[in-house]
């Protein structure tokens, strides 16, 4: 299949929207999070392919690496600057070797900064609240970010796997132009609560890992290639007894996509595309050719019929294990006390 001519852009909430190429590029993986860290030559090769292409939306983390993802970018953006959205994220660390959630005012403009010197930058295009601290109300959160904006550090706020309350409570104090979570033909989890409010506040919407951390590009047996250090080996849904019953899943979506005449892959993220033009999926990829087949996806047409079959692969009733490994850490427990409660807690 023929790459498309150009990459079509959408805009990214409704209130001072922020414009983004239709398919971004995850980063996650060029770095230590997916095993041992990439060559940085040829990740810095594969972004510029990438904005040669005409995608120009990137999604990093501080916490990717840690630290090392934003550095990276920061060198791979330089003399391109201008052609890129910049999306980073805050609130996940590692405190004396262990996983904190962290939305404390300080914090907030600590890991900004710090952000910015990583990327090489005087402004974040789209800054997230990575995961939510249940501890802080969100509200002083996003007070301190309204702040960041303020001072034109920060250009867009989004949120990371938050639920509808939280979200509600966010925009009330500055508009949210992003919701990141994720979304995929078998993680559906957000369409009843988390995609209704966002559609009704007009806030846009970025589906991570749309191909299923890779599930759906290459089925069961890309987990056996995967660096013991890939954390995704920690996922439910890829232990061995879950990894024999969802086989039944990829299959099908091969059958279908033999059909198609394009890769499971492109077929999952025609589903992605289908779901509104609010919508930007972040594929991950640390390879040019996986790369080229993503946005082909973009050439993939599917008709009413054919999506209502590609969803029927993958229902609840079919599914095994839970879509993350640390779900108390999704949108379903991103509830944070009062102003009223947290005061008093003080």
């Amino acid at each position: 299949m023929a790459l498309p001519v150009g990459v079509p852009r959408i805009q990214l909430g409704s209130i001072n929207g922020l414009e983004v190429s239709k398919i971004g590029l995850g980063c996650v993986g060029m770095s230590a999070t997916y095993g041992p860290p990439k060559p940085e030559p040829e990740m810095i090769k594969l972004v510029h392919h990438a904005i040669d292409s005409g995608v120009t939306s990137f999604d990093t983390s501080d916490f990717y690496g840690p630290y090392t993802n934003e550095t990276l970018l920061g060198k791979a953006f330089k003399g391109v600057r201008q052609k890129v959205e910049i999306s980073t994220k805050f609130g996940v660390r590692l405190k004396d070797d262990k996983l904190e959630i962290q939305g404390h005012p300080t914090y907030v403009r600590e890991a900004c900064e710090a952000s910015l010197k990583r990327l090489d930058t005087d402004c974040i295009d789209l800054y997230y609240v990575h995961r939510i601290d249940v501890r802080v109300p969100i509200e002083v959160t996003m007070w301190e970010l309204k702040k960041l904006v303020e001072e034109g550090k920060i250009k867009h706020i989004g949120l990371s796997e938050a639920s509808a309350s939280t979200i509600r409570r966010a925009h009330s104090v500055h508009p949210l132009t992003a919701i990141q979570t994720e979304w995929s033909i078998w993680s559906r989890d957000l369409e009843e609560q988390v995609v209704p409010t966002c559609r009704e506040l007009g806030i846009g919407i970025v589906a991570y890992s749309p191909l299923g951390r890779g599930f759906l590009a290459a089925g069961p047996s890309f987990i056996q290639n995967l660096a013991d250090t890939d954390f995704r080996k920690r996922f439910p849904r890829f232990k061995q007894q879950n990894l024999e019953q969802n086989k039944h899943i990829y299959d099908s979506i091969c059958e279908m996509a033999a059909r198609k005449g394009c890769t499971t892959a492109q077929l999952a993220l025609a589903w992605v595309f289908l779901q509104g033009e609010d919508v930007c999926p972040i594929p991950g990829t640390t390879k040019i050719d996986n790369f080229n087949q993503n946005i082909g996806a973009l050439m993939v047409s599917l008709n009413s019929e054919e999506k209502a079959e590609l969803e029927s692969y993958a229902t609840l009733d079919v599914i095994h294990g839970d879509r993350h490994a640390f779900m108390s850490q999704t949108w379903m427990n991103s509830e944070t006390p009062t102003l009223s409660q947290w005061t008093s807690m003080k």
